[in-house]
């Protein structure tokens, strides 16, 4: 996947240097920006040749040969409008922008066309206190903690725009205005991303209650300490296909007993099992619901996910479950983080 920030060239680069970034990235374009991130123009190799043929040199500066007035999308436009934009202006590639002018993107037909956007919101928890994970948890909250040189939650949030999502709500509480600090409204990912801000713990379905809209599709509530390679394209398809109001991500979890297992009738010894394995489907923390479920979430209350979908369950609702296949892991032990480490190195680099 390319990186839109190795394009960024201010106005005072010159022909030369733009050659070689367009030479150097997979863009073929380079993006003018000021000090502060600002778009000032771009410049394509054919900017450059009709420069060459005004008689530019190679050390003229850019700001002299740049498209001032070049095609950009917006970071709310659709897929589709910025694909039908780009057909009637026979462009292959655009700036993404956000309110302020700042290049928050890049797009291109290609990817555009391959890749397919979903408007379904994403919910990450991101509040928890972390205890089992001190002291490192003492001045950073769980989430912002480095796996990979990146934090944790910065993967989740990468794998979700993988697969095509760009609406987030972060739920924080503990030290909530690091990680708000981190993210911004997710500008730096061309998504957007807001907050669900509790004054006290409410849980992982509490949080819910503080959402100001109700989604108009089935959304994604995830913990925010799980690494993961889950398709959740294939999830959401799974959930729409099962008509469930609610699907919960399942995990297999095997316990082997440590001794011989008897088995007896009265007092007569019948069977002995030598140290059996036994398995169970355990709460993997991912979670699609339908907006509908919102209505039975109390308000400044704490509430758990297993509370909410356990009534649903009771009312007669159709909750399914999704067995994951993938690699998952919980990052609740200081074990599970030094795992986490070794397994990013080999699965998401």
């Amino acid at each position: 996947m390319y990186d839109w920030r190795k394009v960024l060239i201010p106005p005072t680069a010159t022909i030369q240097q733009a050659m070689e970034t367009i030479d150097r990235e997979s863009l073929r374009i380079s993006l003018v920006v000021d000090e502060n991130n600002l778009l000032l123009g771009t410049v394509t190799d054919g900017d450059i040749r009709r420069g060459i043929l005004r008689h530019s040199n190679l050390e003229t500066p850019v700001s002299e040969i740049m498209n001032r007035q070049p095609k950009t999308a917006r970071l709310e436009d659709s897929r589709e409008h910025i694909i039908s934009m780009m057909e009637q202006g026979h462009h292959i590639i655009v700036p993404v922008i956000d309110s302020q002018g700042q290049v928050v993107g890049v797009e291109t037909l290609h990817e555009l066309i391959k890749r397919k956007r979903y408007d379904n919101w994403v919910i990450l928890m991101a509040g928890g206190l972390g205890t089992r994970l001190r002291p490192l948890t003492n001045d950073c909250p769980k989430p912002l903690l480095q796996i990979g040189g990146k934090p944790l939650l910065e993967t989740i949030l990468e794998q979700f725009i993988e697969n095509g999502f760009y609406n987030f709500y972060f739920a924080i509480n503990y030290k909530g205005d690091m990680v708000k600090d981190y993210f911004g409204d997710g500008g730096k990912w061309g998504v957007n991303i807001r907050y669900l801000e509790e004054d006290k713990r409410m849980g992982t379905a509490g949080a819910l209650s503080l959402l100001p809209d109700t989604p108009e599709k089935p959304f994604f509530v995830m913990n925010g300490d799980l690494l993961t390679k889950l398709n959740f394209n294939h999830l959401l398809d799974f959930h729409d296909e099962h008509d469930a109001v609610a699907t919960m991500c399942v995990r297999t979890y095997e316990q082997t007993v440590p001794y011989g297992v008897v088995e007896i009738d009265g007092h007569k010894l019948t069977n002995i099992h030598e140290k059996p394995t036994q398995s169970f489907f355990v709460n993997a923390g991912i979670y699609v619901l339908d907006p509908d479920v919102l209505d039975h979430i109390p308000n400044d209350k704490f509430y758990d996910m297993t509370e909410l979908v356990e009534g649903m369950i009771e009312k007669g609702s159709h909750a399914a479950v999704f067995p994951i296949r993938e690699y998952w892991l919980d990052i609740g032990r200081m074990e599970d983080f030094e795992s986490a480490h070794m397994d990013y190195q080999e699965l998401f680099l």
